[in-house]
């Protein structure tokens, strides 16, 4: 036979009584009404011939056996007057086990389906210990607490709209008293629980499961209060933060509205307003639809509403329905573009409600049902408590998507490194201050690091002057044979003087470009293709039907943009983009670790090639903390990413649509500078006329020569560092040398003397080249302590 003890864990030892409320019936068969004490003698009489419903009980079985005396003893407390309006049952505590329950409740749980099993929806297992034990602290220790909060009941109705049923507990006729041998609670054991609510290991010490007899019954009465639970959820899931993947937020804000309105067959949908273009504009990212533009992503207001419902809209403000979609295309003439939209979509009812603020109207709420005059004026009215919780949320929205799109442009346009962006919050904030304490304007102060570090790094195409100015000249020769074959054909139709003055003209295009390509010689080409020869194509198009297609085929080849063939050129603009791209991306993955070793700032460009600039010191980092191995990590840790970019580049190239070269550089500078960030061009320089030699230098040395020759420094497949110091040198030697152990670098080490350059003398460099298989090791980067490390073993 099951007990009701042997289904929960909890402090009580459950047994069902009806003593305490019979104890009122003891009293009340003395009073001085007749009726009331008939009915006292009725109750009396049943608890007297069955006994074990004042003696209590915990088997289930017992329930089913006094069925009919349960209810004769509880028929004043369940009044059958009201039992088909009162929402009632008796039931146990915590626990989901009811009986004697009122008419109306029974119809609810009927309506729910066979397969529903009532639960409290808001009750986890542990708090379900813990606030018995608290009950517990109340009523026998006398310690007053307010743990009392909302319990509810999700239970579907026979259209499958969820309803919510709030629970509020009589505890009237319960007796809690502790059994024999319970450890009781002193202050002390209270003052530690007050702490340690999620503690459920030291509740269960204090209160150990059934240490406490719990006596009589609950009388649990529950209140319809889907309106005001569906209003919560709808803040609740507008409050909290929906990421773009989260694909159940709008399947729960469609179930949420669907219990609002009461409707199984709705769904929602939004279209956002863009105010500078007067256009709706579809919301992405977390799964909603807009049933207003369909399957358009943006369309003009005025193309999706008529004149009534956009001024209803985006004027007053104000929502309006749509009962019946096809009477409404029926009863006018000018078919309103939103009417006929959602009978595309076969969409019978509709609710449109503007979301707006004080600044005008944000988007469109849309709710739609496949059913006629489901969705109307009158059910219209619920979506006003709403309205203010969905205005917050889209107002903050947009909010978050403009700090976003703020975000994102310093990040790519103007992009403030993370680890000198505590220097701007703190020169922002002083900026702020001030302009709330004084009456001046204030100025945002220098901002400025002295004492770093720099390091300088680049990743060059090789010739990729010589490469572009190939391409543009097979471009131009190849679109000027192209027009030579159509002025041919042409002479052939009619033969025009001014098609023969073409072809000379393009004769002498074609000799020059193949024999000397000038600077100018691109731009001259060009006007005369775009300015001269195409109109003359035009009039062949029109007055010679027979040459249209070949006019034709030649406009085809012709890049609309530019109005000039752009073949090669875009072979060689793509593989520069690419090369860039490619580059960036893996220096971009690289310095997350870099910046793991110790916070330095790094800033990259993309030319031909790819440049970066990294500072390392103590004014960057706020923290006593550098040393300067830490620069020599950065510095071993650089050479060994340029290894790696020309290695990734080389293993990569026949994905690029034409071969090209790229040579590497690194510039060493010993000496620590201050940089300082120049508003107007929202970059970071160095600071001071000293300084400005080591930019000088940055600038010059790609292009360096070998002291007394014409060879460049810098060559295809090989890694070149320019230095001035011997320091220096000796350093990078163990590098190299270290690099060279791990099959990383080639063992052919060029000493260098670099030819004096404008304003820059002295300079030497070290070249080494690389080897393409020499990355497949364990390590991912080898620190300045491995160096070491090898060095001194």
């Amino acid at each position: 036979m099951l007990d009701i003890n042997n289904h929960i864990e909890s402090p009580f030892s459950i047994k069902v009584s009806f003593n305490k409320l019979l104890e009122k019936y003891d009293e009340l068969i003395h009073a001085d009404n007749d009726f009331i004490v008939a009915n006292a003698q009725r109750v009396l009489k049943i608890a007297e011939n069955n006994p074990i419903l004042r003696e209590g009980f915990s088997k289930f079985s017992v329930f089913k056996t006094y069925e009919k005396e349960i209810e004769g003893i509880l028929q004043d407390t369940f009044n059958p007057l009201l039992t088909q309006n009162e929402i009632k049952t008796a039931a146990l505590p915590f626990y989901n086990f009811i009986f004697n329950p009122s008419e109306r409740f029974k119809s609810i749980i009927k309506a729910a389906g066979n397969d529903y099993e009532l639960e409290i929806q808001n009750m986890p297992t542990e708090q379900m210990y813990i606030t018995a034990c608290s009950i517990v602290l109340n009523f026998c220790y006398g310690y007053s607490l307010n743990f009392k909060r909302p319990f509810f009941y999700e239970i579907p109705d026979e259209n499958g709209v969820m309803h919510y049923y709030k629970i509020l507990y009589n505890a009237d006729f319960t007796e809690i008293k502790p059994k024999p041998g319970t450890p009781k609670i002193t202050q002390e054991d209270y003052d530690e629980l007050l702490d340690n609510f999620d503690n459920i290991d030291l509740w269960k010490e204090k209160f150990p499961p059934n240490s406490y007899e719990f006596d009589g019954f609950i009388i649990s009465n529950m209140f319809d209060v889907t309106d005001d639970q569906s209003i919560s959820n709808i803040k609740s899931g507008l409050i909290k933060e929906v990421k773009g993947d989260d694909k159940n937020f709008f399947n729960n804000f469609h179930e949420i509205f669907r219990s609002l309105l009461g409707l199984k067959s709705i769904k929602v949908g939004f279209s956002m307003y863009n105010k500078e273009t007067d256009t709706f504009e579809r919301l992405y990212g977390v799964g909603v639809n807009s049933f207003l533009l369909n399957e358009l992503d943006t369309a003009q207001c005025s193309d999706t509403l008529c004149d009534w419902s956009y001024n209803r809209l985006l004027n007053e403000k104000k929502y309006f329905s749509v009962s019946d979609v096809k009477k409404a295309l029926k009863n006018t003439d000018c078919n309103p573009p939103h009417i006929k939209v959602l009978d595309n979509q076969n969409i019978q009812s509709a609710i449109f409600a503007p979301i707006a603020n004080d600044e005008g109207l944000m988007g469109i709420l849309e709710i739609v049902s496949k059913k006629p005059k489901v969705l109307n004026s009158i059910n219209a009215n619920k979506l006003e408590d709403v309205m203010p919780f969905i205005e917050s949320a889209i107002q903050r929205s947009k909010n978050e998507e403009s700090n976003l799109i703020e975000a994102l442009i310093q990040k790519e346009c103007t992009s403030i490194h993370s680890s000198v962006h505590w220097k701007f919050v703190e020169e922002a904030k002083h900026y702020i201050k001030s302009e709330r304490l004084s009456d001046k304007s204030p100025s945002f102060r220098k901002i400025a690091f002295k004492n770093v570090y720099p390091l300088y790094g680049q990743i060059d195409v090789k010739g990729s002057s010589t490469a572009r100015n190939t391409a543009t000249q097979k471009d131009l020769l190849l679109q000027l044979k192209l027009a030579d074959k159509v002025l041919d054909k042409s002479i052939e139709v009619s033969d025009l003087p001014i098609y023969e003055q073409m072809k000379f003209q393009i004769g002498e295009f074609e000799n020059g470009l193949k024999t000397t390509f000038k600077v100018y010689s691109e731009h001259e080409v060009s006007v005369f293709l775009s300015e001269k020869l195409k109109p003359v194509f035009e009039l062949i198009k029109k007055t010679q039907p027979s040459l249209k297609a070949d006019v034709e085929s030649y406009f085809s080849k012709i890049d609309k943009n530019l109005n000039v063939v752009y073949f090669n050129r875009k072979h060689y603009d793509d593989t520069v983009k690419y090369i860039n791209r490619n580059m960036s991306s893996l220096l971009d993955q690289k310095q997350i670790e870099a910046q793991k070793m110790y916070p330095h700032f790094f800033e990259r460009f993309k030319t031909d090639g790819v440049e970066h600039n990294m500072y390392i010191g103590e004014s960057i980092t706020k923290e006593d903390s550098f040393d300067m191995i830490y620069l020599y990590n950065l510095r071993l840790w650089q050479l060994q990413v340029m290894c790696e970019m020309e290695n990734d580049y080389y293993h990569n190239q026949d994905k690029y649509p034409i071969a090209l070269d790229v040579a590497s550089m690194i510039l060493v500078f010993n000496q620590p500078l201050s940089i300082r960030f120049r508003m107007d061009e929202k970059r970071f320089d160095v600071d001071g006329t000293y300084n400005a030699r080591y930019e000088v230098v940055k600038k010059r040395v790609d292009k360096a020569f070998v002291k007394g020759t014409q060879e460049r420094i810098t060559q295809k497949g090989k890694i070149t560092i320019f230095y001035s110091q011997k320091e220096d040198e000796e350093e990078y030697v163990r590098y190299i040398n270290f690099l060279q152990s791990k099959q990383i670098l080639s063992d052919d080490l060029e000493y260098i003397e670099v030819e004096d350059l404008q304003g820059v003398t002295g300079l030497k460099a070290l070249r080494v080249s690389l080897l393409y298989s020499g990355l497949n090791n364990d390590k991912e980067h080898y620190t300045y302590d491995d160096l070491m490390a090898t060095i001194e073993s």
